[in-house]
């Protein structure tokens, strides 16, 4: 792609095709933007005029085109790359230490680009992180042991105060012919307690279906590994579901509920932990 093509682009375009691909929806992406729809569709035409390729099929719900596939890495790395320059030149010399508590298959997934693009940013800085579930997080936070820390639910208002990251269904993911047994079904899931665990028993018991644990592991890769095995079946978000892992058809399970992800925060002044909460969050939203 010619570079004179991609400087031409402005950062609200990038922004705005990123939502559109993110949603699949020009009204959505306005109002996650903070533009008129009008203004977004006016916004893809001219950018699929600057490239001369079409990166979008219009309808109900919008789709990349393969050209849209390639252009939206692109996009990404142009966002990222301005954003980190901006964050580098507008606060280049803060320091301070920031105590950050993430779930251990956040860490495993997400956390290591995260934590080292933001060390180079911000080498002053010092980030102690400490993984734990969710719930064991949150008692932590409420004793002030964490600045910062990531949390999932399945309520929303399980954490009012939280600023939420994203959300989306669980799944359930594993080997399908294990359901067509008349034994109890076989569960891989982290020990108590798990938001992923509680979800999964409450729809199970609540579908009238018979369980048995096989396999009890707080590491996520200890999990997948499990799964791939053909062990059990576990719960995850879609978008933390190891590629050689199936998902299940959702006939043949009870549906869950979403799960939702959020970061919480004590000091609202602290600008290493302000900092450092932009950038987790928009590093995970994107």
């Amino acid at each position: 792609m010619a570079l004179e093509k991609l400087m031409a682009i402005d950062t609200i375009t990038i922004q705005s095709f990123m939502a559109v691909a993110e949603t699949g929806s020009f009204t959505k992406a306005a109002e996650r933007i903070g533009r008129t729809q009008s203004a977004i569709s006016q916004q893809m035409t001219k950018l699929e005029n600057q490239l001369g390729k079409p990166l979008l099929v219009r309808g109900k719900q919008c789709a990349l085109t393969a050209e849209g596939e390639i252009f939206l890495g692109y996009a990404k790395q142009i966002f990222a790359l301005q954003r980190e320059a901006m964050d580098r030149f507008k606060e280049p010399e803060l320091e301070g230490e920031v105590r950050f508590g993430v779930p251990e298959d956040f860490a495993s997934v997400f956390l290591s680009d995260v934590l080292a693009d933001f060390a180079r940013i911000h080498p002053r800085i010092l980030l102690n992180i400490e993984c734990d579930l969710t719930l064991n997080l949150f008692d932590r936070f409420k004793k002030k042991e964490f600045d910062l820390v990531l949390v999932k639910m399945t309520r929303p208002d399980d954490f009012p105060n939280g600023q939420e990251v994203w959300s989306e269904p669980l799944e359930w993911v594993g080997d399908a012919s294990l359901t067509q047994s008349d034994k109890p079904l076989p569960l891989v899931l982290s020990p108590q307690p798990c938001v992923y665990r509680a979800a999964a028993i409450q729809a199970l018991e609540a579908a009238g279906h018979s369980w048995r644990l096989v396999f009890s592991s707080a590491s996520h890769a200890g999990k997948a590994a499990a799964v791939k095995a053909g062990m059990g079946i576990t719960v995850l978000p879609r978008m933390m579901t190891p590629k050689d892992l199936p998902l299940m058809p959702s006939a043949d399970m009870p549906e869950l509920e979403d799960i939702h992800v959020s970061l919480l925060k004590h000091d609202q002044t602290n600008p290493a932990v302000n900092s450092f909460e932009a950038f987790v969050f928009q590093k995970l939203r994107h």
